[in-house]
């Protein structure tokens, strides 16, 4: 899957996640759901062509080649005789279940002991990936919306960030995991269940039957999965479908029913 379907996905689940959680308000639900779009986009830091690697220059490229050398000696480790012979380099650690929820609770217990200028880290490395896949407009959306949060926080504005790091923990893990699920509709496949075994494999790639699957970039992806997410992303948006019900109601429905209902 492309880098901007994975962002776009990422939002979607964010906004998602953040109304099941209760975040508290629209703009903790906004920043909620761009930290998950951004870290959406975290699992390909295994490649080093991929948005994540590249996008703080020689930093994120660091990151990526040591990523990549623990997938690697990693996945020689731990597959078995039917897993194919491959590096195991992408595709692979960063691409689980147990990455994700490994990298959610460090990101928890790190916001919770840095405070909020690492709460506000995370929340920036989120908003820049997501805006590297997505567009300029994620910063302005994102970032208006820290500026709103922590101008109705009040008095204590740092203490609001800091009262959310276990929730930065959950959006980190539910981009990661949303990552692996959009990977999985590919014709590759997502080892996300790993140590799971299956059929005789330890890292074996989950995916749908070959109907259902798509090939990364090319028309499916481009024509019905990124425009069904679009879609899908402006009514999950706080209040838009509160507004689109309210609207169809006094479009479609007679005055005189309502007054009735």
């Amino acid at each position: 899957m492309m880098g901007r379907s994975h962002a776009l996905t990422g939002w979607c689940a964010g906004l998602g996640v953040a109304t099941v959680i209760g975040t508290g308000s629209v703009e903790q639900s906004l920043v909620f759901a761009a930290t998950t779009a951004g870290f959406a986009l975290l699992p390909d830091l295994d490649h080093p062509g991929a948005r994540a690697s590249k996008l703080l220059g020689p930093v994120t490229g660091g990151l990526s080649w040591l990523l990549r050398k623990a997938s690697g000696s990693f996945y020689q480790l731990t597959k078995g005789p039917r897993d194919e012979r491959g590096k195991g380099t992408h595709r692979h650690l960063s691409h689980t279940i147990l990455f994700a929820l490994a990298l959610g609770g460090l990101t928890a217990l790190g916001t919770a002991k840095g405070g909020p200028w690492a709460v506000a880290g995370v929340v920036l490395f989120g908003l820049l990936l997501a805006e590297d896949a997505l567009g300029d407009w994620v910063l302005p959306v994102g970032g208006g919306a820290v500026v709103w949060w922590v101008y109705e926080a009040g008095p204590d504005p740092l203490a609001e960030l800091a009262a959310v790091s276990g929730h930065l923990g959950i959006a980190v893990a539910v981009g990661c995991f949303t990552h692996c699920l959009g990977d999985a509709l590919t014709e590759s496949g997502c080892p996300f269940l790993f140590p799971l075994p299956i059929a005789g494999e330890t890292w074996y790639e989950i995916r749908p039957p070959s109907f259902l699957r798509f090939r990364t970039g090319k028309k499916v992806e481009n024509l019905v999965v990124f425009p069904f997410f679009v879609v899908l992303a402006v009514l999950l948006m706080p209040g838009v479908w509160e507004f689109l019900v309210v609207t169809a109601e006094h479009l479609f429905v007679p005055p005189s029913s309502r007054t009735a209902s």
